[in-house]
């Protein structure tokens, strides 16, 4: 494929002419098929249960520095640290639930339920684990699969 950009002029003080651009090698670009949205939705579930383990590692990490700086009062480094760390996994576990429940059609009941697990520490793992038995939250792959009566 070339692509050619032909013209005379004058662009930010330098004369424009002929450039030729070879992409060589390069795949046309098509709308994303539905293989890539396999892969892609295979990923945000694969992304979703390890943000949803790390906003449960972070919270430990925070307690820990809470318990650091408010109880033993030692140090707040704990708290420097891992509040931050937990901010930003805690809306990345929110805006991948949001998402999730768009692309896994959860009901409005499901999706809540989710968004409120981010809140008490820890119950991202036990709700990642409740939606993966109770097939809320499926690979395309897994459910494409034939089902054994």
């Amino acid at each position: 494929m070339r692509i050619v950009i032909q013209g005379r002029g004058r662009l930010f003080g330098a004369a424009v002419t002929e450039r030729k651009f070879r992409t060589s090698g390069a795949r046309p670009v098509t709308p994303v098929g539905m293989a890539d949205f396999q892969v892609m939705s295979s990923r945000v579930v694969t992304a979703f249960r390890v943000v949803a383990f790390a906003e449960a590692v972070s919270w430990l990490g925070l307690l820990i520095g809470m318990y650091l700086k408010r109880v033993a009062e030692t140090t707040e480094v704990g708290v420097q640290v891992f509040g931050p760390i937990h901010g930003a996994v805690f809306v990345t576990y929110v805006l991948l639930t949001l998402y999730l429940a768009r692309v896994q059609r959860w009901s409005i009941g499901t999706t809540v339920l989710g968004l409120a697990a981010s809140i008490p520490p820890f119950f991202t793992v036990v709700f990642e684990i409740w939606a993966k038995r109770t097939g809320r939250l499926e690979s395309p792959q897994e459910s494409s699969a034939p089902v054994a009566a």
